[in-house]
């Protein structure tokens, strides 16, 4: 299980430059990458999100990458023929004006020197390499740690849960107890009144049935309970999953409490609703 916050950084040196990865992560319902890439590595944004596809399947990712130039990648040449133009041009205006040109009247013309940069991304292509699996894997190791935590406390929430169940189970017993001195009763008075009628009493039953017993319910949240234990132990991401079995969880219990007529099953629902929020605040910070 991993969270889906987290931190992840690393630095490059090389004598020509510095390549720096910084990574942070956020809760988030789906994957969004932002992107803070110097000019020179922008054709790897592609490649860059595939990577963290690998070790983040949800949340906000915030990703910089910062190149700092030491030493010039730029080269300067010289145009020989064009100089030798120059040259022929100026000793014509020496004679005719008796002005001797100046190294400064050379490298002043347009095309005498020509400077050129390196746009070739792919000479820091092993630094940036190294330096996102340095930065992905302190990630990484962040979010599984934080995830390590906060599987232990959806543990002990879901077993809190469950001893509540307990109690419900306990309790669901006096409800069929107290269902059938109920019907004693109403079929003693339905006698004594020389009232008794069959299809109706059996009418009277399903209906208080339907109405009242918890037992549907019950069965229900054990099922969810026990998908709810084994999520936790899976490798793949079970944010979503959990979010909606929460969610089920929830509505069994809200109608178990509107079902309720026991006092002790009333007070146990609401501590049942207030472990499912605390597991589902806990849930949204897992991918």
């Amino acid at each position: 299980m991993r969270s889906m916050t987290g931190y992840g950084r690393a630095e490059i040196k090389r004598d020509e430059y510095n390549l720096e990865v910084e990574i942070k992560s956020y809760n988030n319902r789906f994957l969004e990458i932002n992107h803070n890439i110097s000019y020179a590595l922008s054709a790897y944004e592609s490649y860059i999100d595939s990577k963290i596809k690998d070790v983040a399947k949800r949340g906000h990712v915030e990703i910089s990458v910062r190149l700092k130039q030491i030493s010039s990648n730029s080269t300067c040449s010289v145009d020989a023929n064009l100089v030798k133009e120059y040259k022929k041009a100026f000793a014509l205006i020496e004679e005719i004006s008796g002005l001797k040109p100046t190294f400064s009247d050379y490298v002043g013309r347009d095309g005498v020197l020509n400077i050129s940069k390196s746009d070739d991304a792919g000479i820091y292509k092993d630094a940036l390499d190294e330096a996102l699996s340095i930065a992905l894997n302190m990630l990484k190791d962040a979010k599984e740690r934080e995830g390590s935590a906060t599987k232990e406390d959806l543990k002990n929430l879901a077993k809190d849960f469950s001893s509540y169940l307990d109690v419900i189970k306990d309790n669901s017993a006096k409800i069929e107890e107290h269902f059938r001195t109920l019907f004693k009763t109403r079929f003693s008075e339905l006698k004594a009144d020389n009232l008794i009628d069959e299809e109706r009493l059996n009418q009277e039953v399903a209906l208080m049935i339907v109405k009242y017993t918890i037992n549907e319910e019950i069965k229900r949240l054990d099922a969810h309970l026990a998908e709810y234990f084994n999520l936790l132990e899976s490798s793949d991401p079970v944010g979503k999953r959990m979010d909606f079995l929460a969610q089920e969880m929830t509505r069994e219990t809200n109608t178990i409490a509107s079902k309720s007529f026991m006092s002790e099953i009333s007070s146990t629902t609401i501590k049942m609703k207030d472990k499912i929020e605390n597991i589902r605040e806990q849930v949204r910070n897992i991918e």
